[in-house]
């Protein structure tokens, strides 16, 4: 996992409410080496023409999206099925953060788990937003998590948004859950000695 901080690019917007995981990345790639990278099956059906060669009129693949880290999404992204490579798929593409209005709750626990911000946003704010980037395709959005906040271009102002703490603090040192709790080893060495003495028959 990579920590995140603060992440500050252009922004690809992907149409559609409900864009499930399958969309995000088919099934049929799940079996992949994840050494490999999924990243280059990102949007792989929905990216592609017919004969499997990049559809330049797909948002992905347009100039514009060669640094971008952020989307921004519509409702209800990342439902369906439960596959967690939906999340490694966005982030071995390089993607750090996605706006959306709602998520998927399963894809939103896996991509808090994976270093990869979901960030909620109102629906009108998601909507004037994409209305700004179809007139000034270069502007460039701030997502903050030391803040919580979400700056967007022009006159749209700064926008708060909620995340559970622990999942925040786990992004922000860039540790999962596992290595969180190796974290407090000196503690756990700690209780177990106290634990042994005072109740040395447990351990027999």
């Amino acid at each position: 996992m990579r920590a995140f901080i603060r992440e500050t690019s252009k922004v690809v917007v992907i149409p559609g409410v409900n864009c499930d995981t399958d969309q995000i990345i088919p099934g049929r790639f799940l079996k992949s080496d994840r050494a490999q990278g999924y990243g280059q099956y990102l949007f792989h059906d929905i990216r592609r023409t017919p004969d499997g060669e990049l559809d330049p009129a797909f948002q992905l693949n347009q100039p514009v999206a060669e640094a971008a880290t952020i989307l921004l999404v519509e409702d209800n992204f990342g439902c369906g099925s439960s596959r967690e490579g939906a999340v490694y798929a966005l982030v071995d593409h390089g993607i750090r953060a996605v706006l959306a209005p709602s998520f998927g709750d399963i894809f939103y626990n896996n991509a808090l788990k994976n270093g990869l911000l979901p960030v909620h946003l109102a629906a009108k704010t998601c909507q004037a937003l994409t209305k700004h980037l179809v007139q000034f395709r270069q502007a460039e959005v701030v997502v903050d998590l030391q803040s919580s906040e979400v700056i967007l271009p022009g006159n749209l102002g700064t926008h708060g948004f909620v995340i559970d703490a622990f999942a925040r603090d786990c992004i922000l040192r860039a540790l999962d859950e596992i290595e969180m709790t190796f974290t407090f080893m000196e503690r756990i060495k700690d209780f177990e000695a106290k634990r042994l003495a005072s109740h040395p028959w447990l351990d027999r």
